[in-house]
């Protein structure tokens, strides 16, 4: 007798494998062709870093060619559906605020954070070097906020790729708890080579690359569980792109005030790791909360 679910299994890691093949293999092709030996984030300007961050789309075009390839088709509903469509009943418009403000509210204490643990980083006339006046600073979250919202069809290739295929291979090979982790992992080396370039955490700290490479993994993995917590719950990637978006316009008021040039990467990389864990950890609680109290219907 022929064992369904290791069939099942088989197959879902056969698809896994050639979408992160896909994945790994378009992106790093694509930014090796940007990036030469011995350039940097800060070298290649910013011409050619609008082509490097094209690369975000790779995932998504994983996710339709693998598709293609297995035979799994496109369809929105049933056992592997595509997660592109929005639903927002039962109470699920929550989490498309939570992916508004949630960007907001980690970042300020991230920020804030950095702040407490880093002497010399807080710089009162910051903004002003910026050529920012006061009340610019001020509304700079919410203008943050619109344009990371607006443009969150770019991190949909991300999503559509990370969350909409990666995770459910995942949480069906291994469950939710290690595929958060694993998936988390593999995002991150993903970013390598632009960790590598410094797009990340700069070239200037100690065990550069591989230690921003790990941090990066730590950051993705702890991102991870809120995104796939986001599109789990919503049934869409759209929440996870939308956070992903506005996570990337950086929303901050504190950040004019955080003068990072002149503390130097080599010193904020532990302090920054810290911080971008706690504030990851507190947002982590508060979906631990929605889930326990179930806010939001599956």
């Amino acid at each position: 007798m022929i064992d369904e679910k290791k069939t099942d299994k088989k197959k879902d890691l056969k698809s896994l494998l050639i979408y992160l093949a896909l994945s790994f293999g378009l992106a790093w092709a694509w930014f090796l062709v940007f990036i030469k030996p011995g350039e940097t984030w800060e070298s290649i300007g910013s011409y050619k870093q609008s082509f490097v961050a094209l690369g975000m789309l790779f995932p998504f075009i994983a996710n339709m060619l693998t598709r293609k390839i297995t035979k799994e088709g496109y369809s929105l509903k049933g056992d592997n559906p595509l997660m592109f469509g929005i639903n927002l009943k039962d109470r699920k418009i929550i989490l498309y605020i939570m992916a508004i403000l949630l960007p907001w509210f980690y970042t300020e204490l991230r920020i804030g954070l950095d702040l407490l643990l880093v002497s010399g980083l807080y710089d009162p006339g910051y903004y002003m070097e910026l050529e920012i006046s006061k009340r610019e600073l001020i509304s700079f979250p919410v203008a943050a906020i619109v344009s990371g919202t607006f443009f969150s069809f770019a991190a949909f290739g991300e999503e559509a790729g990370w969350r909409g295929y990666m995770m459910p291979k995942l949480m069906k090979l291994m469950g939710k708890g290690k595929a958060v982790i694993i998936g988390g992992i593999i995002w991150g080396i993903w970013h390598a080579p632009l960790t590598c370039i410094g797009h990340n955490f700069g070239t200037d700290y100690p065990g550069f690359p591989y230690v921003g490479i790990l941090e990066m993994c730590i950051m993705c993995t702890l991102m991870g569980m809120i995104l796939t917590f986001v599109t789990v719950k919503s049934g869409s990637v759209w929440p996870a792109a939308i956070m992903h978006g506005v996570n990337n316009a950086g929303p901050s008021i504190l950040a004019g005030f955080a003068n990072y040039d002149r503390i130097g990467e080599g010193k904020m990389l532990f302090p920054g790791l810290f911080a971008m864990i706690i504030s990851m950890l507190a947002v982590i609680i508060i979906c631990v909360l929605l889930e326990k109290f179930k806010m939001i219907k599956n």
